[in-house]
């Protein structure tokens, strides 16, 4: 049997994260619509008969019902594939959700918070979905698979391996245990990372949202399109996302202005199709306005400039000078090693004096 395993698409997020950006966070909502589309004429032309969505289809707190409309037009488009949808934390199966009051296409199969069987010949679909925002047990490790000579699949939403309290409030889980249930294959969604490939013969899949929502998650994003028997598993891996966020860092040491910085980013030539965030390094002798030279930029896909760079002073040397550099410095270096203030606050307040004076 041949499959597209998705999860992570949340259409119509606000993408706040874009908002200084005019008009930037509709064009990705719009592409997020385009990446579905995709996905259905991939189906189409590539003899898949099943779609996995592996939960966070939508975003519960701004889908709109037009958007519902869309997506099952697409399903829609497809009456011969069967579709199968394991709600997650952000569009959980709750009483005023679309899962529960819309009237989903027929080949639409939606898992609630019981553990459900689907048969479908010699293939056994096994799912579970979020009835709320938080899921801190799901029972999924204790599954029995009752005939183990199918082709035995689970699609669930959650947080395998988590270490840390947030994780725990997503349906943990863990790989050694889910390893041992016996699934040919297990379609999971929550991680934005794509992990399909880590291991040999890896069951235990994440294929990563299908857009990727900031500098957290960089790198291709898209989908996992597998074809499976009881011997074999081949995954492969399908570029979605047209846009990649992407970190470049800027050495600026040999800049003595804000108007110098400005004008080597624009020097850059850089894909105008990616979103960049500018990670400024080196030393530095001036105060840097990242604001300011961020607001002067021709470029409308740079998302963020950091500030990394270092203070070119040699303090040490400064505190030694019997002037009123060397007072002022020499207080500030007090006020660190008394503890009132922490190292980066330190240099940031002598940068700023020794700029004045």
């Amino acid at each position: 049997m041949r499959f597209v395993h998705i999860a992570d698409t949340h259409l119509d997020i606000n993408f706040k994260n874009l908002s200084s950006i005019d008009g930037l966070p509709e064009k990705r909502r719009l592409e997020q619509r385009k990446i579905m589309k995709d996905i259905i004429e991939y189906i189409k032309t590539n003899n898949i008969q099943f779609l996995f969505i592996s939960g966070d289809l939508y975003e519960q707190q701004y889908i709109r019902k037009s958007s519902i409309q869309y997506i099952n037009r697409l399903f829609n488009e497809i009456p011969n594939v069967k579709i199968f949808i394991s709600p997650g934390n952000h569009d959980p199966f709750i009483k005023n959700s679309f899962y529960n009051t819309f009237q989903w296409s027929s080949n639409v199969h939606i898992f609630k918070n019981n553990i459900e069987k689907v048969e479908i010949g010699d293939i056994n679909i096994y799912g579970y979905g979020f009835n709320d925002y938080y899921c801190k047990e799901s029972n999924i490790e204790n599954i029995e698979i009752e005939n183990k000579d199918k082709i035995n699949i689970l699609v669930a939403h959650g947080s395998v391996d988590g270490g840390n309290d947030e994780y725990r409030e997503y349906n943990p889980m863990s790989s050694k245990k889910l390893k041992t249930l016996g699934f040919d294959y297990i379609a999971l969604g929550h991680i934005h990372k794509k992990t399909y490939n880590d291991e040999k013969n890896q069951r235990i899949v994440y294929p990563g949202s299908t857009i990727s929502f900031g500098f957290d998650e960089l790198g291709e994003h898209g989908m996992v399109v597998g074809d499976i028997d009881k011997e074999n598993l081949n995954l492969e891996f399908v570029k979605l996302d047209s846009r990649e966020y992407k970190e470049f860092n800027l050495d600026i040491s040999e800049c003595v202005s804000n108007e110098d910085i400005l004008e080597k980013i624009e020097e850059i030539n850089f894909n105008e199709n990616n979103l960049y965030k500018i990670i400024l390094i080196g030393n530095r002798n001036f105060i840097i306005d990242t604001i300011e030279i961020k607001k002067l930029l021709s470029k409308d896909n740079i998302i963020k400039i950091k500030d990394n760079t270092k203070v070119a002073y040699n303090i040490n040397d400064i505190i030694l000078k019997n002037d009123i550099k060397g007072i002022f410095a020499k207080k500030v270096m007090e006020k660190y090693e008394s503890g009132l203030i922490d190292k980066e606050t330190m240099e940031k307040v002598i940068e700023t004096g020794l700029e004045v004076l």
